[in-house]
C-alpha cells in the first residue's frame, strides 16, 4: 500500500467566523447543517442603539468644582459614547437556513460584524 491509500482528506479552514457560522471555501457550516457556499443569501440587522451620556465621573468633579469656582461646570460637558445592543446575522441557502444574534459592545464590533458579513457574501458571490 502506498501513503496515498492512508491519506485522509483535508478539511477545508474555514475563512471566516460570524458567531457559530463558518465560511470554508465551499460550504456554510453552522449548528443547523450546511449548504454550499455559492448558494448561501446573507441577511444582517443591527439591532444596537448607540447614545452620548454625560459619565459619571464628570457630573462628580462639576459639583466639587462648582464649590470652588464656576469653570467646574465646563465638566458637564464631557460626554461619552456608548453602544448597547446586538447584531443579527441570517444565512439562507436550499435546505438551510440559520440565524444567531451577537452581542456588541462598542461601534467597533457592529462594524467588524458587518465586515465579516460582506467578506462572506463576497466569498458566496465568487463561488456562484
Amino acid at each position: 500500500m502506498t501513503l496515498e491509500n492512508w491519506a485522509a482528506p483535508m478539511p477545508e479552514v474555514p475563512l471566516v467566523t460570524i458567531g457559530d457560522i463558518a465560511v470554508t471555501p465551499s460550504w456554510v457550516v453552522t449548528p443547523a447543517g450546511q449548504a454550499p457556499v455559492g448558494q448561501a443569501q446573507w441577511f444582517v440587522t443591527d439591532m444596537s442603539v448607540t447614545t452620548q451620556e454625560i459619565p459619571t465621573w464628570a457630573v462628580v468633579c462639576a459639583v466639587l468644582f462648582f464649590l470652588v469656582c464656576f469653570l467646574g461646570l465646563l465638566f458637564l460637558l464631557a460626554k461619552e459614547t456608548r453602544t448597547r445592543g446586538s447584531v443579527q446575522v441570517v444565512v439562507q441557502a436550499p435546505g438551510l437556513m440559520h440565524s444567531t444574534q451577537l452581542p456588541v459592545w462598542s461601534l467597533h464590533q457592529v462594524h467588524d460584524v458587518h465586515a465579516r458579513v460582506n467578506y462572506a457574501r463576497t466569498v458566496s458571490a465568487s463561488a456562484r
